[in-house]
Parts: structure tokens; sequence; C-alpha cells
């Protein structure tokens, strides 16, 4: 599992929780928050409305409809829940002395601006109404997160040879392809402005010709040499597969094939390479038009037919889904520990149950 996809997981506690929380607080009673603009603490930590308030205005988006008052409130209690979580992280990594360096943040704030000029960087910093110095703060906070989660999960993780063959014994029918298979990884630039960005680096072109700068960009950092995952991860613009450095997982040829000019790049490759830079298109016929660029790399094809134990790519694959089980696992019980040894007040949720949700 990626480490982006490791702090995504950790950082999403479960809804459930959130509901329990909320029944919990209407059973012993509520707190004063220390001031108006206070909208929980953690271990006496305060988490401001104007944070709440930023993060909520960034989660809604090039969304047209405006959302319902009821909707509104529910998205607030969510990424205040968040917040909550993350900053018992950091309380727990502060205590381990893993917090990040100011070297670490330079090195991945210079990393993050040299997709652009300091001018673009600017405007950009300007569009998303933030500061140098909310950036930095927000990539010390990643960075800490990740060392966090590096040390106390994926460090502990083990997985013998012997539980990846009884996984193979017990599923080996799933092993059987009917067709060929690929296993692919793509990035993805668009040309549409948009406010929700899905990378590490807040990284989004504007339109088409800052598009084609962009995937030019990548392109070159490829060819140099440049982890595929890792530019996906921080640069990719695709919601689904940037947090997992574009991992599009197996793809069956029979669906490779509905876009002739894609399997076609594709099916050239050997394991290991990239096509070239091909156009994106939305509609068909005369009203066709070009949405963005993608570049795809071939992980791994496997052909028709039953793939044995033997194989290594077999084993490794068991072992990363048996790895990524277990890391699951134990995040979501790391979660649990840390939530119910902190001190936590949301005065926020106490609120709404006050006004009886009106």
């Amino acid at each position: 599992m990626s480490s982006a996809q490791s702090v995504q997981a950790i950082r999403n506690f479960p809804a459930l929780l959130l509901v329990a929380g909320l029944f919990t607080i209407s059973i012993v009673g509520c707190h004063q928050a220390p001031s108006p603009d206070v909208l929980a603490t953690v271990n006496g930590k305060p988490i401001m409305q104007v944070d709440v308030d930023r993060a909520y205005k960034q989660s809604l988006g090039d969304a047209v409809k405006a959302p319902s008052k009821e909707e509104a409130a529910i998205q607030r209690l969510n990424i205040l829940h968040q917040m909550i979580q993350d900053e018992i992280l950091q309380q727990r990594a502060a205590k381990l002395n893993l917090v990040a360096t100011d070297e670490e943040v330079d090195a991945k704030l210079t990393d993050m601006k040299a997709l652009s000029t300091q001018e673009e960087f600017n405007e950009q910093l300007k569009e998303k109404n933030l500061t140098l110095e909310d950036v930095r703060r927000e990539l010390r906070r990643d960075i800490t997160r990740r060392k966090l989660i590096n040390k106390e999960i994926e460090s502990r993780v083990n997985i013998t040879n012997a539980e990846i063959s009884n996984y193979y014994n017990a599923h080996k029918d799933d092993f059987d392809l009917l067709e060929p298979q690929y296993h692919l990884a793509r990035i993805v630039v668009t040309n549409e402005p948009s406010k929700q960005v899905t990378n590490l680096q807040n990284s989004k072109a504007g339109n088409d010709a800052e598009a084609k700068k962009k995937i030019q960009t990548l392109r070159g950092r490829l060819d140099n040499g440049e982890d595929f995952a890792s530019v996906a991860t921080r640069f990719s613009e695709d919601p689904t597969t940037s947090s997992n450095g574009g991992d599009l997982g197996f793809v069956a040829e029979s669906s490779l094939k509905t876009d002739p000019p894609v399997f076609a790049a594709i099916d050239k490759l050997k394991a290991g390479q990239t096509t070239e830079t091909l156009p994106m298109f939305s509609g068909d016929g005369p009203g066709r038009k070009t949405i963005g660029y993608q570049i795809f790399l071939l992980i791994e094809k496997r052909p028709a037919g039953q793939r044995e134990m033997s194989n290594p790519n077999v084993q490794e694959g068991i072992r990363q889904l048996l790895r990524n089980n277990h890391a699951q696992l134990l995040r979501n019980a790391y979660s649990e520990m840390l939530y119910n040894e902190a001190k936590v007040h949301n005065y926020l949720a106490e609120q709404i149950l006050k006004d009886g949700g009106s």
C-alpha cells in the first residue's frame, strides 16, 4: 500500500464512531467552549472555526448546487472529526519525536514548486487563499503523519511464505484467467480548471496550455528515471488513482480494446515501460474534444490460463494483498486506541445537539 493510501485510510475515521460520539455527548452533557471560535479541543489544544471553514469551502470544489443546511452541517462535522483525528496523530508523533524537520519541509516545498515558476506558484496560493506559511504547515503535518504511520504501522507488518501459500490454495480459481490481463498505472493531467485537487502537491493545470506544459514536464521526470508511482502520487490529477501511485489494477484485454489507440500503445510495451503521452477525449464525432493527457505504465501482463504458485509475480501479488489487509487492520486498531486515550471535546457537535439540529 502506498504512503498516500496509508494517510487517507487512517484519517478517515469510521462514520459509526462519529455517531456514537454524538450520542455519548448527549448523555454526559455539554462543555463550555473556551471561545466561540473554538469548535473542538484535543487534549486541550483548540481546533479553530476558521480552519474548519477553509476546509469546508475546499470540499465544495466546483459544485454548482449549494448544499442544504443539514448537508452543510453534516459535512462540517465530518471535516471537524477528521481534523480531530489528525490532531491526535500529530500529538502522538510529537511524543515519539517524529515531527518533520525544517529540512524535510523545505525539500518537499522545493519539489512542490518544481512544476511552476515562482510567479505561477504565487498565483496558485492566491487562488486558494493560502499563504506560504499555510503550505509549510500542511506539509509539516503531512510528513509527520507519514513518519508516524511508517514507524507505528508499516514496520509491524510481516507476511510469511506460509500465509501466501495458504491464500493461494484457498483462492486457486482466482488465478485462472479467462483472457489476458494488463496491470497498469496512469498519470493524468486535465485541461479543465477545478478547485478540487487530489494529488500531494496540490498541482492542477487550469487550461490546455498549462496541461500540455505539465504533462511534458512529468514526461521529462519519467525519462530522467523518477519513480512512476511517486510522480503520479504527487502530480496526477486522476482523483481515483493519484493517491495510489496511479495504480489502475488489472484491466482485461477486452476492456482495453474499447479504446483502440490506447490499447495499441499499451500492447507494444514490455513490463516497466511507459507509453508516449496520449490525449484524452470527451464525446464522439464532430463534438469530440480534448480534455487532457495521460501516460500509462505497464507493470505486468498476465496471459490467459492458470497461474501457478511458483510464479514470483503471483507470490508478490498475494504478499501485497495480505500486507495491505494486515496494515488496514492495524491502522483501524491504532486509530481506535489513540482516540480512546485522547481527551476530546467536540463543541460543534454539542451545539448541534443542543439546538436539536435546527
